[in-house]
């Protein structure tokens, strides 16, 4: 394990400010945060801070959040698949190939059908909503392979199609890694997503494209180019009344994506223009589908606005709206554990640590191995554990399991 996942948010926070030659009061001005704040960052007494907050530290310390945070390397980080694990290397090779570098790839086996490929795509797709991350690390840089594979065999109409899987396969990788910490290659990830839509047969590549990549650059921190990027596709295909449920959904997603870059920049009007226009369009549609792995509907409405309440430290608010989600059932596991991440963080917020427990516990219940790779939650159990008696034993037992030794 990297020195960078032993140490916590504050250690990281410390040495990087004393590298900028920084002290704790010009990172409280540059970072337009409080002083008391990044004290008990650094001194261990403060082991969270919000979304927002991270942001504008790593842009005052010119970092990337995911340094600050200590995004958690679950994922074997050897090119190995003899063991089972999944493994960093693997991904980052089947994006970036050797063989671009030399003379191109070399296909020893015949590519699969493009109705394998599609069912590959959709089983990878069903993975990543439960959030089972491994069996993604293992299969997804096959899955990008055999993609590739196929479009440089099939020509035409096949050719399009396997350039539509390769697209979305692309976007699943940078997804993925990201998550992991590694936006590097989630961009470049997202260039050949971009190359291979262009030669794709779907029209919808372009909006899902325009949404993942907000999603990227949100946790890169680069919040201004995660909203206008959604913005600027939402303005592109705006639903008229003869849209499909499927076209309002996939503008509905975008607002999102824009209101989630927005909040993290505090600008809370807008989050809430931007969520009045997706919640519109989520009662028209009159209940949640998932397009691309991406649900939406009144329900993931409703779960969104939690989130920007959360964001804005409306506990008590985020608490009460938390508690009129209706058919919660209908979300992706991984959709309905972050909602439970959300209870967890807002709880903490107004020092129910039994709540706040009790909340990420059932976070776990719906997505265990999500969960394990979420920074924000694992941050919140080291938090709730040390204020935690020892006879606490399900907390406890969840720090255990999250690999929170010590």
């Amino acid at each position: 394990m990297s020195s960078t996942a032993k140490s916590s948010l504050g250690d990281r926070l410390a040495e990087l400010r004393q590298r900028r030659n920084m002290t704790q009061e010009q990172l409280s001005e540059r970072a337009a945060l409080s002083v008391d704040v990044i004290r008990k960052l650094e001194q261990g007494r403060r082991k969270t801070a919000r979304l927002s907050s991270i942001n504008a530290l790593a842009q005052a310390l010119d970092t990337e959040p995911s340094y600050l945070v200590g995004q958690p390397t679950t994922f074997d980080v050897r090119d190995t698949t003899d063991d089972g694990l999944p493994s960093v290397l693997a991904l980052r090779q089947a994006v970036s190939p050797v063989a671009d570098l030399l003379s191109g790839d070399t296909d020893p086996e015949d590519p699969p059908t493009i109705a394998d490929l599609r069912a590959s795509l959709k089983s990878t797709e069903t993975i990543r909503r439960e959030g089972r991350m491994s069996e993604i690390g293992i299969i997804l840089p096959q899955l990008i392979r055999d993609a590739r594979a196929a479009t440089h065999t099939y020509t035409g109409s096949d050719g399009a199609a396997a350039n539509s899987v390769l697209a979305v396969a692309y976007q699943v990788a940078a997804t993925t890694l990201t998550a992991l910490g590694k936006e590097d290659a989630a961009f470049t990830a997202m260039e050949r997503s971009l190359a291979a839509i262009r030669q794709s047969d779907d029209p919808n590549l372009e909006t899902l494209a325009a949404s993942t990549l907000s999603w990227v650059f949100t946790k890169q921190g680069r919040l201004a180019d995660a909203e206008q990027v959604a913005l600027a596709r939402a303005e592109q295909i705006e639903p008229s009344f003869r849209s499909t449920p499927s076209e309002l959904a996939l503008w509905g997603v975008l607002l999102l994506r824009a209101a989630t870059a927005a909040v993290r920049q505090e600008r809370h009007e807008a989050v809430k223009d931007l969520l009045r226009m997706a919640k519109g369009a989520a009662e028209s549609m009159g209940n949640d589908i998932t397009v691309y792995a991406t649900p939406f509907g009144p329900t993931n409405a409703s779960v969104a606005r939690v989130n920007f309440l959360v964001e804005m430290e409306k506990s008590d608010e985020a608490i009460q709206a938390a508690r009129t989600v209706a058919n919660l059932e209908s979300l992706p596991p991984t959709w309905r554990a972050r909602f439970h991440v959300d209870r967890a963080l807002a709880y903490n917020d107004l020092g129910k640590d039994g709540a706040s427990g009790n909340a990420l516990l059932k976070a776990e219940e719906e997505a265990p191995e999500w969960l394990r790779y979420h920074a924000t939650s694992r941050r919140l159990v080291e938090d709730l554990r040390e204020r935690s008696s020892r006879s606490d034993t399900a907390l406890l037992g969840l720090a255990d399991r999250l690999g929170l030794v010590g």
